[in-house]
């Protein structure tokens, strides 16, 4: 059944006759669906066959008489019934073709199954054994998936936990400390794999012992989980630890004598292909060789600063207590400092590597920011379109005639005027602290201005100022009790709340003039003293752990009471299998949908009506 001895025209052309009678398109497809799955079954036996039914399955999706799915569960089916040695070379026919699994008619029905069969044949694979299946598998995954595919990002900065470094934690095991006299004293044969006389370092300088072994090592334990960096005991461990470390890297430093010429003569003739680590080697008899080499130096000293990077920077699912104090990012600062000089004074070629390795970490602070935004699309609106047309003919008088009497807007004077008002960078709304500032300025009573020559008096500034608080303030659209007899009386309340939430504008016992208490005592002086109501606070990150904590597996609940769809449980249900994170996800979700609506109350309202007043009750009292 090779492509040769096969048409597909005729076999087609017989397939359309045969199916005459049939009147519905679905039903046509599923009867060749179940013909090709049975084929395979029943009559295949060479990888040549199987490739033959699939490229079958293939044509037959691009005439419309098949199941856009039939191909990958075909190439599913035949992936877990052939031996490994087999299934590179399916895989290799899987690769060649990625430009036809991204197609229209493909990729939304088979990037999961893709995706399902590329992760059975990693679980299946031996890290060790199958290093290169295992890269092809990952590139192909990364040339078929947009960069913005959440189901290929950490987007909850989750940590390979399981990634332990195994080191001798019995001193009395140790054989550091004692004299080496014994080594060669019987002659021993230098055998293959180990380093002659020739060969042989230059002694160490630095007292090796147990202690500085144990805690050169315990260090990979907090690289592998930076969380514990934030618990107050731990941390002063790895500060202690840290110390002690890089003292050694500071006090025996690595000249070019010391590196080995035919090594790095070595690495020159080897056409760019560098020494790696796959895994950190822990005997305590490479102790020395390992700080005398640069590689692993340079290795030790880049963990550190992904660490810190880790500890200082702003990830959305972070906890809320993980902050780090004054002290801390204090020690953090000159650590870093400390990590690059030493980077720098490691050969061969330290100040260009040194430079590449921030450069490196500047460029990751930019997808931290992209995650933390929800991993936005990078496929930007054309700004062609962001052109409104002109529906009909301005009259000829309309902003002047000719040359004589055209509009200039500033250095754009070639541009059209249309043109020129859609410049990005062209901002025509003022922001809220420089609108109000003159306001909040004259609500001072310490200022002394009377009412009657305040701007809010003035019916134009307030037009304009209900304009911008429309645009930019969240008050506007919030309900109140509170009656007012003109705009300027509505102002006045609006002046008070803003001067207490602008960081550079002092608010300290602004009023409105106006003392009397009313009913419901909402007069301005005591809304500048209090702490925002139920109906204006926002829910806090501290807030939404305890809540999540508390829903747990109950969190479902809730989930249709906040108006989430299908299709955002199942997101959540996907990207963590624990369901108080789960909760949390939740609440995150809501609250990015929400934005600055995204309050208590109307927090505690979906608690009330899924059932949880319990919950709800503690929330209102926070």
């Amino acid at each position: 059944m090779s492509p040769s001895l096969f048409n597909f025209v005729d076999a087609k052309d017989k397939f359309a006759v045969r199916l005459k009678e049939i009147g519905y398109e679905t039903e046509k497809k599923t009867t060749l669906d179940q013909a090709l799955r049975g084929v395979l079954g029943d009559q295949m036996g060479s990888c040549d066959d199987y490739l033959s039914l699939i490229y079958l399955s293939i044509d037959a999706v691009t005439e419309g008489i098949c199941s856009a799915t039939t191909p990958f569960l075909l190439l599913g089916d035949v992936l877990d019934c052939l031996p490994l040695d087999q299934c590179d070379r399916i895989f290799s026919f899987v690769e060649e073709n990625v430009s036809t699994w991204k197609s229209n008619s493909f990729y939304s029905a088979g990037k999961n199954y893709l995706l399902r069969m590329c992760n059975d044949l990693l679980r299946r694979l031996s890290k060790s054994q199958n290093t290169v299946f295992c890269g092809r598998i990952q590139l192909f995954l990364a040339r078929l998936f947009p960069l913005s595919e959440k189901s290929g990002l950490n987007l909850q900065s989750q940590f390979n936990l399981d990634n332990i470094t195994v080191f001798n934690k019995n001193e009395q095991e140790s054989t550091l400390g004692q004299k080496h006299t014994e080594e060669k004293e019987d002659g021993m044969e230098v055998e293959e794999g180990e380093m002659g006389e020739d060969d042989a370092p230059a002694p160490c300088s630095i007292p090796i012992d147990y202690n500085l072994y144990r805690k050169f090592w315990t260090l990979q334990d907090y690289f592998r989980n930076p969380v514990q960096c934030y618990d107050k005991f731990s941390w002063m461990t790895f500060l202690k630890f840290s110390d002690e470390t890089l003292a050694v890297f500071k006090s025996y430093k690595l000249d070019d004598m010391q590196a080995s010429k035919r090594k790095l003569e070595e690495l020159r003739a080897s056409s760019g292909e560098h020494v790696y680590f796959a895994k950190f080697l822990t005997s305590e008899k490479l102790m020395d060789l390992q700080l005398s080499d640069s590689n692993f130096r340079r290795h030790i000293l880049l963990q550190y600063l992904i660490l810190f990077q880790y500890l200082k920077g702003q990830v959305k699912f972070k906890s809320s207590s993980c902050i780090l104090n004054d002290d801390q990012t204090t020690w953090i600062e000159e650590t870093t400092k400390l990590v690059y000089q030493l980077l720098r004074e490691i050969p061969p070629d330290g100040d260009k590597f040194a430079i590449m390795v921030e450069h490196i970490l500047n460029t990751e602070e930019n997808w931290n920011a992209w995650k933390n935004e929800g991993c936005p699309s990078f496929v930007k609106e054309r700004y062609s379109s962001l052109i409104p047309t002109r529906k009909r003919q301005a009259p000829e008088d309309f902003l002047g005639k000719g040359p004589d009497r055209k509009i200039f807007m500033g250095k754009y004077v070639s541009a059209p005027n249309h043109v020129t008002c859609f410049v990005l960078f062209r901002e025509f709304m003022p922001s809220l602290d420089e609108f109000f500032a003159e306001a909040i300025e004259q609500a001072d009573p310490a200022n002394m201005v009377e009412e009657e020559y305040k701007v809010v008096r003035n019916p134009n500034y307030g037009w304009r100022a209900l304009r911008l608080l429309s645009r930019r303030s969240p008050h506007f659209f919030q309900p109140t009790n509170q009656k007012f007899k003109s705009l300027a009386d509505y102002l006045d309340s609006m002046v008070s709340k803003l001067a207490k939430e602008l960081p550079d504008i002092p608010s300290e016992e602004i009023k409105t003039g106006e003392e009397d208490d009313d009913d419901n005592g909402d007069n301005l002086l005591k809304d500048s003293n209090d702490s925002p109501s139920i109906q204006t606070k926002l829910v806090t990150n501290q807030q939404m752990d305890d809540i999540a904590a508390k829903l747990g597996a109950q969190w479902k609940t809730l989930a249709s009471h906040l108006d989430m769809n299908a299709s955002e449980l199942r997101e959540i249900e996907t990207d963590s299998e624990d369901v108080d994170m789960q909760a949390k996800l939740l609440l995150v979700a809501w609250q990015d949908r929400e934005g600055t609506q995204a309050t208590v109350e109307s927090l505690v309202t979906a608690l009330n009506a899924a059932g949880f007043s319990q919950i709800a009750d503690g929330l209102s009292e926070a």
